[in-house]
């Protein structure tokens, strides 16, 4: 870059410096790469570049990928650990009619970091929120994992410890989605380990390690091969986001089985208790049901 353009705002592509345009006051929350710095989008870039304040996690991280297209902006520090105080003076940035946009280390702001936080308060102090979409590893996990796509839940981090680990993943167990957590390379076999147990080892899985780097993996298999897998001894390292398939559907009781239980159901309480027990039992509606048992108490003379 030449000495006339180091200190003008804009960025760089292709070793063309493109100058960046004014941006409307707002809160700007620009995704960025999980991995491959190539994935930053254009329009982020142009954010980046243009905002009057620019919030991130850490300012070390991000002046690298600033540093990388050539950005002039002075990052500002932004996380848990500094929330209540960094908060309000970006929201006074706001108030005071400046744009301000937010990243996080890598990915979509918002997933699993306090960025939440400051959003909610631009929202309820009438200020404009604008997402400018990119890179996301649930999503990018979700589409490589070969996982159902049309139903999905993402779930964020388990509980550290063994007994909240098994809670959750029971509460969660008849999800009809595929499930997404973020794991720690440290307990994925813990974690792997306790969902056989507690949802069966022929659940399917996809452990999803290095997302977009060099060394991407994306491990498929049954909860009780992956456990096996990666087992305590096994030294495991990166960023991993762990898919668990959606429950295989319960098979839909037959017309016979239907009317075996209406009739088991109709000997011991009146027909329309017994057919609205049906409909909870069988999950069919119960108007349908409490004319089918009076079919068969027809039938049966009563």
């Amino acid at each position: 870059m030449t000495d006339d353009l180091k200190n003008q705002r804009g960025y760089r592509v292709a070793n063309t410096f493109v100058p960046a345009r004014p941006l409307e006051p707002a809160l700007y929350l620009v995704a960025t790469p999980i991995g491959n710095l190539g994935d930053m989008t254009l329009r982020a870039l142009e954010t980046l570049a243009g905002v009057d304040v620019l919030a991130c996690e850490d300012t070390r991280v991000t002046r690298v990928l600033l540093d990388r297209y050539g950005i002039v902006n002075r990052p500002f520090a932004y996380h848990e650990h500094n929330a209540d105080e960094a908060g309000p003076k970006l929201l006074a940035a706001l108030e005071e009619g400046k744009s301000v946009a937010l990243v996080s280390d890598a990915g979509t702001p918002l997933v699993s970091d306090p960025g939440y936080r400051l959003a909610q308060m631009a929202i309820e102090a009438g200020r404009k929120v604008v997402p400018i979409p990119g890179a996301s590893a649930p999503l990018a996990a979700l589409v490589g994992s070969g996982m159902p796509s049309d139903a999905f839940l993402f779930a964020g981090f388990l509980p550290v410890k063994d007994k909240g680990r098994r809670d959750r993943l029971a509460e969660l167990s008849k999800v009809p989605a595929t499930l997404i957590f973020f794991e720690s390379p440290h307990r994925i076999g813990a974690t792997l380990a306790a969902a056989a147990d507690v949802l069966g080892g022929d659940r399917r899985a996809c452990v999803c390690r290095e997302l977009t780097k060099t060394f991407e993996e994306f491990r498929r298999g049954t909860l009780e091969e992956l456990a096996a897998y990666y087992h305590d001894d096994r030294v495991v390292k990166g960023e991993i986001v762990l898919l668990l398939a959606p429950p295989e559907a319960e098979e839909a009781p037959g017309a016979v089985e239907v009317d075996m239980l209406l009739r088991e159901l109709a000997a011991t309480m009146p027909t329309g208790r017994a057919a609205a027990e049906a409909a909870r039992l069988v999950g069919l509606p119960r108007k349908d049901l409490y004319q089918r048992l009076l079919v068969l108490k027809g039938e049966n003379g009563g």
